[in-house]
């Protein structure tokens, strides 16, 4: 519980967190960054991961010259790319066992087939659009693996909504992360972006629920 309440924290009070770590870390800061991202794309495991509010925040910082946005495009777009393609790998070789599987402990079957039915309906371009989704884009890669696309499709597609995620995020923030309405209201700011990001899940979710209901009523 103490974990969750400290992750919490963290999304709520993002920008004093980022601060502090850039005072603590300086340079090292970038690594920290890194590797969030590599880890909320590249392991199946972490998908909850502080993404775009984290990039939106890092970009606000780099406006006020505590962080190089330059430095934070290739760096972040290099871990995001990477991720995907660690992801792809292991939804290649492990992937057909955990996801014909019923019990697996460290994954969320519901998530794998949510992803999947995104893939489906979307094709290669899911590779884009899930960036943009919050748990979605953890999962988008590892059912790419399992499924048919071979590797430099969709790595075509991975580096393509790599680099875009990463630059509308931390642009977004480079330009309007300092307007002072957004610097008094910072958590509000963040809580639209997570709103935002997970507003397509939802209203896909509605849409089901909606579907199987009238699919009910029907029968």
């Amino acid at each position: 519980m103490e974990l969750i309440a400290h992750f919490i924290d963290f999304f709520l009070h993002l920008d004093k967190h980022l601060s502090l770590i850039i005072q603590s870390y300086g340079v090292w800061t970038y690594l920290i960054l890194f590797l969030i991202i590599f880890c909320e794309t590249g392991l199946v495991v972490t998908p909850l991961l502080p993404g775009d509010s984290l990039l939106f925040a890092a970009g606000a910082f780099a406006a006020v010259g505590s962080l190089d946005r330059w430095w934070l495009l290739l760096l972040l777009s290099a871990a995001s790319i990477a991720g995907d393609n660690i992801n792809y790998a292991i939804g290649h070789f492990v992937g057909p066992k955990v996801f014909y599987k019923e019990n697996v402990r460290l994954f969320n079957k519901k998530h794998l087939i949510r992803t999947h039915q995104f893939y489906e309906k979307y094709g290669g371009k899911a590779i884009i659009i899930a960036k943009y989704v919050p748990i979605v884009r953890t999962f988008a890669p590892f059912v790419a693996g399992i499924g048919s696309m071979t590797y430099f499709r969709f790595l075509a597609y991975n580096v393509i909504g790599g680099i875009s995620w990463i630059t509308i995020f931390v642009t977004g923030g480079y330009y309007f992360g300092n307007i002072p309405a957004v610097r008094r209201n910072f958590t509000l700011v963040i809580f639209a972006i997570i709103f935002i990001s997970i507003l397509p899940g939802v209203i896909g979710f509605l849409r089901e629920r909606a579907l199987a209901r009238k699919g009910g009523h029907s029968a």
